[in-house]
């Protein structure tokens, strides 16, 4: 195994966050309150989220955002995370590319939701909230949360997908043991989780339904914030940190990335790693490409639609402009769970419209075989969805391959796979399956989709 890392002193670590709403040519639309219709403010936001977060996600003027100081504390903890040059998947795939990807699977938690985790549970702490919520799907966010609420003094209740929680056992163990209350969503425990049970008495969950399960829980309980692990503008702009450091990185490897990719469910990671790098190209006149890869199943950057759609399955949310599938959409069993998300976030949205990124869907089974060459060639064992990465990277190396191109893809390693063994055992055994939805089933979906609001 050939590796190269590049690492980061502790003075040299970003102290602050990228806000590329600042520098868009386009803003994202407004979040619009689901019964006037009319946009949301500060206020309308802060009776669920802590309201610094309300305050960045409604930022569209200041590009840097200080990150306060016991949260930079906290991130010295396990940051910088490397920036790895992969020699080994080159060789292996008979590439002239030149890979990198930043591992951050290293940290504690194993994935890098806890760079949002601590700063919104910091958030919460200093404005007296005494208990936060939040869902999470295959348990990395939910892991985080649960571990940045025991760091700040925070109780923490997770609602967990359903066939998520059953497919990973581990990880609700995780959030347990940092002190977390966690449920299966949906659940017999909200009114939300009531109506769904009642009318799909099977439903597996999805994170809409969660989502939905979490929101009830901290608009109903005193005391009591949302946190979300995505989709949202400030979670984006807490990832950043990610982009920031490998932009450093990248210049101590001296080499700058003709690509950048990343899984993506509803941003966060993909946000955290490219916007940094995508303001060259808006400010500075980059050509770098952007990709954002989703799985074959959920495909809501290749196959959805542009509309204002609630961020959850009940209606509790703002309307969010966004490419959706649908809030009623139920996707299948998938083992990257993190990304069974029905919509993007409201900033990829407008990139993806004014085409500075794209969307690519990877099928199950290819993410599979993806993670399988990377584990055997570089090391490590990826998460299910880190491994939808790295099969657009390797497509893009192939293609490579075949034009003689040097390119320089960069990639984010968001987490790695050591508690998503079951699902490489049923891939080893033959037991998984692709997943494809048809026109037909998108168009089901979209009925309950406002058409007249984008």
């Amino acid at each position: 195994m050939k590796q190269k890392r590049f690492m980061l002193q502790e003075s040299e670590l970003p102290r602050e966050w990228y806000n590329i709403q600042a520098d868009m040519k386009t803003k994202p639309m407004p979040l619009i309150h689901p019964a006037t219709r009319q946009p949301l403010g500060v206020d309308d936001l802060a009776h669920i989220f802590p309201r610094e977060c309300c305050v960045q996600e409604l930022d569209q003027t200041n590009a840097w955002i200080p990150i306060p100081e016991e949260v930079l504390e906290k991130y010295s903890y396990y940051r910088s995370t490397p920036l790895v040059r992969a020699y080994a998947l080159e060789e292996a795939l008979g590439t002239p590319a030149h890979i990198y990807f930043k591992n951050e699977s290293v940290n504690p938690l194993g994935s890098h939701k806890i760079n949002s985790a601590l700063p919104q549970c910091y958030y919460a702490k200093q404005e007296g909230t005494t208990n936060v919520t939040t869902e999470t799907g295959a348990g990395q966010w939910g892991a985080a949360l649960s571990y940045a609420a025991s760091v700040f003094g925070l109780e923490a209740a997770v609602y967990q997908v359903k066939i998520s929680m059953q497919q990973k056992p581990y990880r609700s163990l995780i959030m347990r043991t940092f002190g977390a209350a966690v449920t299966g969503s949906p659940s017999m425990s909200t009114r939300a989780g009531k109506d769904i049970i009642t009318l799909n008495p099977h439903h597996s969950g999805s994170l809409g339904t969660a989502i939905s399960e979490a929101i009830e829980l901290a608009t109903t309980t005193p005391g009591c914030k949302y946190t979300l692990g995505s989709v949202l503008n400030h979670v984006a702009i807490h990832q950043s940190i990610i982009g920031l450091e490998a932009e450093k990185q990248m210049q101590l490897a001296g080499e700058y990335p003709d690509m950048v990719i990343a899984c993506f469910g509803g941003g966060s990671n993909f946000g955290g790693i490219a916007f940094p790098f995508m303001r060259h190209n808006l400010n500075h006149g980059k050509q770098t490409e952007f990709i954002a890869a989703e799985p074959e199943s959920c495909p809501k950057l290749t196959r959805g639609e542009f509309r204002y759609d609630f961020g959850d399955e009940a209606g509790y949310t703002p309307l969010l402009p966004m490419f959706t599938l649908g809030h009623d959409f139920r996707p299948a069993n998938i083992h990257a769970g993190g990304l069974r998300y029905h919509g993007a976030g409201v900033i990829v949205s407008q990139l993806l419209k004014d085409g500075l990124m794209r969307g690519v869907d990877i099928p199950q089974l290819e993410t599979f075989e993806a993670g399988m060459l990377f584990a055997r060639t570089e090391g490590i064992i990826p998460a299910p969805e880190s491994s939808h990465a790295i099969a657009a990277t390797i497509r893009e190396a192939l293609k490579c391959k075949q034009t003689g191109e040097e390119k320089v893809i960069l990639f984010n390693l968001s987490g790695h796979g050591l508690i998503d063994m079951t699902a490489y055992d049923q891939y080893l055994n033959g037991d998984l399956v692709n997943y494809q939805l048809s026109d037909a089933e998108i168009s089901e979906n979209l009925k309950s989709v406002p058409e007249n609001l984008h």
